[in-house]
């Protein structure tokens, strides 16, 4: 299957650009950190998901689980989990190892729905082992 091409992305200049996820783990913040997106695309503001914020509070009231993946904002809509990733993979760089790998794994929508409950389960895990404990924003743990 080929992957997706950027021409259902709006244009840079009536988009916002937000990723809320878990600045406590060590991987998301390392995947934060690597990922690039286009110049064209716009600029991405971050945000912590533990931490009290518009973004969240948004997220929170329609019902998103921050526990279960990070999300992204681009304009006015969000996408959730694997979805996210994959959105985000496609607004990335091509430029450097990272960002060449994550497209060559998440520019499929199937093949990221397929391998985000791997790399979720692995964020559960080190997170247990850091013994850090859930974001909850939902309230239900």
């Amino acid at each position: 299957m080929q992957p997706e091409d950027d021409s259902n992305v709006p244009a840079a200049s009536n988009r916002r650009l937000r990723l809320v996820y878990d600045g406590e783990c060590p991987m998301c913040r390392s995947y934060v950190r690597w990922q690039r997106v286009r110049r064209d695309v716009g600029e991405l503001e971050l945000i912590d998901a533990r931490q009290d914020s518009e973004a969240r509070r948004e997220l929170t009231a329609m019902g998103f689980d921050l526990d279960e993946g990070f999300a992204l904002q681009v304009g006015e809509r969000w996408y959730h989990g694997s979805e996210a990733l994959h959105r985000l993979t496609l607004l990335g760089t091509r430029s450097g190892l990272f960002n060449r790998l994550m497209y060559r794994l998440f520019a499929s929508p199937e093949r990221t729905a397929r391998l985000y409950p791997l790399f979720r389960a692995c964020r559960t895990g080190l997170l247990k082992m850091l013994r850090k404990g859930a974001i909850d924003n939902l309230g239900r743990k």
